[in-house]
């Protein structure tokens, strides 16, 4: 295929392929036919990929009517220098180099031109960072994480693509070095009217022995001397990036608002392997964007390959249930996993230098062997570093076709326990099956937007376990819990509810048991403030529960009042002795655990009640508080529920959390918090909702049934 100077070509047309935003100024045209044979060349009508220097030349010879670049249109002097943004998680130690991200960092702010920086995660380092390296840097903490504190993938692109003050959007890892030729390259494409994907790999120095001056104008040598970019992009790389980290790959796209592929992206965990291949190819195949290989262009360094050991935790080896995730997710989504059919990809060219000018040849099939690598790579070569094969791409997908077995986690509860646990040793408890995964997901991303990250999770049945760990979660299943937990007939009263209550209080003693302190909190509980410090200071032999009395005045320990989807309880001698009382009662009870709590801890009728508000055990002498419904409201308190703004008065009232019960069907109890606003997850595309995300679905009724089947 020969290679041909960038001018007036138009793009093929777009298959129709899910929502898709059509190409611009009418570059939908095929080019006209050469010499009997077509030649697809994705262009715009305006687009110069020359180098300042090779423009002149060329408008000199398009004068004499002459050679080569006589096709090649200058963009001309008036052209505006697009707004590039420059998106990465940095790692913390050991698993990342702070040494080597200030050297990436800063090799980011000396390109030419409008280039700003967002460092996605709220670690230290990164704020350290940003705040040595002037404004062009900033720090953004709204994205989602993992309880191991790795960022998820398919939210940073999400955060990318919410970008509404930049041009072109660049990820890739924290440790790449840039060189200038990304700057000239991005600088042609911002002339594409059309919406494009670029794709490079960065090359992989052993040794990189090179920094930038305190100006950051320029490199220099280890020995002072100055250092060209043309010598810098001369470094022998050797070998490309290794697959199993997934690390080497820059990506770049144009028009963020626009749609990169067809589909939702999987919850990949960022820096474990697969996702910025599955990305590549996913926009590849749905023929939504332009898409240009700019493998054969030396645009970053990867300074050196460093080889990944642990975690933010420090418990997660290289290789570990992190890297089975993905490879799971790499699987099962998107055709990433499928043999790819022997066909023509009309948005797919190569972008490769000539002299001084870029040049594009159309690519007949896809090949992409400097993307995909064999896992069968591992056991050539040295260094552990994988080897290219030159593989198509079905060889390297079928590869993976056997990973599709949904991942576990490699811990017990007591191994979970301290590794989320607070200073306190206390723990915040969720229970959840099936039917409330959705409810859970919200739950779980309101703590995290608390930065609260002493829970954890009991899931009731393997469905919600599995969705769990996808979704990063600190999660255990009960093997006890009851089977065929029904989706929507399992509300207050139900044969199914009691049941699942009484699985609440059997994990709750087990915790106790091991030395820590439990909030348990159903996941229909909203939280306004994080009430843990304010509950532990209650003090020991003290168990905090809610009152769910509805009437505003009068008593709130009356019988049957105490309501267990919410309360403390400290692991200390009164409470564990009480707590075995609770469970022996409702495991010969016909009803829910709810009841037992009352009848145990109050006595039957109240007749250990003290005062308005508590009550006293007798033989283990704790103090039962329930809490001011102010502070913690039920779902029938003072009608908060129905109120114009739910957030706004609970706000006045100075609410930690609100309850949303006395409300029955799941369907409704969803509806209600949803319409409130009082909702932080989209099922839709399992990312928790941030500041950049549009909420305004959530408060549609009739946008309701959009989340019926979420749980499939």
């Amino acid at each position: 295929m020969p290679l041909l100077p960038w001018h007036h070509r138009r793009a093929p047309p777009r298959r129709g392929v899910g929502r898709r935003r059509p190409l611009r100024g009418g570059v939908a045209d095929l080019a006209s036919c050469l010499a009997g044979c077509l030649l697809l060349v994705a262009a715009a009508a305006v687009l110069c990929l020359s180098s300042p220097s090779s423009r002149a030349r060329s408008r000199g010879h398009h004068e004499d009517g002459g050679s080569r670049g006589s096709g090649i249109v200058p963009g001309g002097s008036g052209a505006t220098t697009p707004r590039v943004t420059i998106f990465s998680a940095p790692r913390p130690p050991p698993e990342g180099s702070p040494a080597r991200q200030e050297l990436a960092v800063r090799s980011w702010l000396a390109l030419p031109g409008n280039v700003s920086v967002v460092l996605l995660g709220a670690g230290p380092e990164a704020v350290a960072l940003a705040a040595r390296l002037g404004h062009r840097v900033t720090v953004d903490a709204a994205i989602d994480f993992a309880f191991t504190g790795t960022p998820f993938f398919h939210s940073m692109v999400a955060r990318a693509q919410a970008a509404t003050d930049t041009d072109i959007c660049v990820l890739f890892d924290a440790e790449i070095v840039l060189l200038p030729e990304i700057i000239n390259v991005l600088a042609r494409f911002s002339k594409v009217d059309a919406d494009w994907f670029l794709v490079s790999l960065s090359r992989n120095v052993t040794d990189f022995h090179y920094q930038l001056a305190d100006s950051g104008s320029h490199w220099v040598q280890a020995d002072g001397k100055e250092a060209s970019f043309k010598k810098l992009q001369e470094i022998p790389a050797d070998k490309w990036a290794s697959e199993s980290y997934d690390r080497g790959l820059i990506v770049a796209w144009n028009n963020p608002s626009s749609t990169l592929h067809a589909g939702v992206l999987p919850s990949f965990l960022y820096g474990r392997g697969a996702h910025n291949r599955w990305l590549a190819h996913e926009v590849l195949s749905s023929e939504m964007r332009l898409f240009f290989d700019a493998s054969s262009l030396v645009l970053g360094s990867l300074s050196s390959m460093h080889e990944l050991t642990s975690s933010k935790i420090g418990r997660l080896p290289s290789g570990s249930w992190e890297y089975s995730v993905n490879r799971h997710l790499a699987a099962i989504y998107g055709s990433y996993c499928c043999q790819v059919p022997a066909r023509h990809f009309p948005m797919l060219h190569k972008v490769v230098k000539q002299s001084e000018d870029y040049m594009i040849s159309k690519v007949d099939k896809l090949s992409l062997s400097d993307f995909f690598i064999t896992k069968e790579g591992n056991a050539h070569g040295g260094n552990n570093l994988l080897k290219i094969q030159n593989i198509s791409l079905s060889g390297y997908l079928q590869s993976y076709s056997s990973e599709t077995s949904a991942p576990e986690l490699p811990y017990y509860l007591d191994m979970l326990l301290e590794l989320v646990a607070d200073k306190n040793r206390s723990v915040v408890l969720g229970v959840a099956g099936a039917s409330y995964r959705d409810m859970l997901m919200s739950w779980a991303c309101r703590l995290h937007h608390l930065r609260l990250t002493n829970f954890i999770v009991c899931a009731l049945d393997h469905e919600t376990y599995e969705f769990s760990i996808l979704q990063g979660l600190p999660v255990f299943i009960d093997p006890l819990s009851p089977k065929n937990v029904s989706i929507d007939d399992c509300h207050f009263g139900t044969k199914c509810f009691q049941q699942v209550t009484k699985v609440k209080s059997r994990i709750v003693l087990e915790i106790l048991r091991l030395g820590y302190n439990v909030l348990l909190s159903d996941v229909d509980v909203y939280w306004f403030d994080n009430p843990v410090p304010f509950l532990y200071s209650l003090g020991p032999a003290t168990f905090g529960a809610q009152s769910d009395e509805y009437n505003e005045t009068g008593p709130i320990n009356l019988p049957r009042r105490l309501n267990s989807g919410f309360y403390f309880a400290r692991s200390d001698k009164a409470t564990v002795t009480a707590m075995e009382m609770i469970v022996e009662h409702a495991t010969n009870s016909g009803l829910s655990e709810q009841p037992s709590f009352y009848d145990v801890l109050c006595g039957e009728n109240g007749t250990n009640r003290i005062s308005n508000d508590k009550c006293l055990e007798p033989n283990t002498n704790l103090t039962v508080v329930f809490l001011n419904r102010d502070l913690f409201p039920n779902g029938a308190y003072k009608g908060l529920w129905e109120k114009h703004d739910v957030r706004a008065t609970c706000k006045e009232l100075g609410c930690f959390i609100i309850h949303n019960n006395w409300i029955n069907k799941r369907k409704n109890k969803l509806h209600r918090q949803m319409s409130s606003g009082l909702w932080d997850y989209d099922p839709s595309s399992r990312l928790c909702l941030q500041e950049w995300s549009d909420r305004s679905i959530f408060r549609m009724i009739g946008q309701f049934h959009l989340f019926e089947d979420t749980n499939s």
